[in-house]
């Protein structure tokens, strides 16, 4: 068996936190969900069935929930952090594709979310 890719999904987290350039965002907060693509190596956890051999789900959801509840003004500020974070506590992860949404952002538009995609390699 040639393995192509090995890649560590975890779609649609949600979380409360407060980002945003006005005011008020910082004050109530608004709902996100943020959506990775984790490109890593689990060759050994295909055969050994170890958590060793792989990344923690958990432990990732960890970091990202730390970095969410730190305000920022900017999404592209909070998905910059996260993956400077991911990639320096997982030294295993070889390149990372973040989605950042803000459900109902305070724009003047009709639209259930806006965000923003970053892609990043070590």
């Amino acid at each position: 068996m040639t393995i192509l890719s090995t890649t560590i999904l975890l779609p649609q987290m949600h979380f409360h936190a407060r980002h945003g350039v006005l005011p008020q965002e910082r004050l109530v907060g608004a709902q996100f969900t943020v959506s990775l693509e984790v490109s890593t190596r689990f060759d050994e956890a295909l055969q050994s069935d170890s958590l060793e051999g792989t990344v923690s789900y958990a432990d990732i959801h960890a970091a990202v929930k730390d970095e969410m509840s730190t305000p920022s003004a900017l999404l592209e500020h909070v998905a910059g952090r996260i993956a400077h974070r991911l990639l320096h506590d997982f030294p295993t992860i070889d390149s990372l594709k973040i989605e950042l949404m803000k459900h109902n952002p305070p724009m003047g538009a009709d639209i259930p979310a806006a965000g923003i995609r970053l892609e990043v390699k070590r």
